[in-house]
């Protein structure tokens, strides 16, 4: 299921560039600083990759609670939790693009940040208390 959903991310992310101009608008940027970004936005790209195929090839050691499968769901929980605060409290309602599929975009994707926040909290506070 997780790596299910870090599909679904991936595959909504790969949606960005183009929806959201970021060619023209990168092209503002001095050429050091659009490379930082390109930079930025392709380790986020291979993190969201290398946490949903750790969290798929260690699920049994997930659900056994071996501690270095655990450190990888609290590592990826506090990694979406950051997310989802990230959303809800710095970025306005305003700067969001307009348009009603940017709106049900933007709803699909915080819930299924807060869905892996959930799920990842929850197995590890399962491990924690049985």
């Amino acid at each position: 299921m997780a790596a299910l959903a870090h599909g679904i991310i991936l595959l909504a992310s790969s949606q960005v560039p183009k929806q959201l101009n970021w060619r023209q608008d990168l092209a503002k940027l001095t050429p050091f600083n659009r490379k930082i970004m390109w930079t930025y936005g392709g380790f986020i790209v291979l993190c969201i990759i290398v946490f949903g195929c750790l969290l798929a090839w260690l699920k049994s050691d997930i659900l056994q609670g071996q501690p270095a499968a655990l450190g990888l769901v609290a590592f990826n929980g506090l990694f979406w939790t950051t997310r989802v605060i990230v959303d809800f409290s710095y970025f306005k309602h305003s700067d969001w693009p307009s348009g009603l599929l940017f709106v049900i975009g933007h709803c699909c994707l915080s819930t299924t940040f807060i869905a892996i926040v959930i799920v990842d909290w929850s197995v590890l506070a399962w491990h924690i208390l049985t």
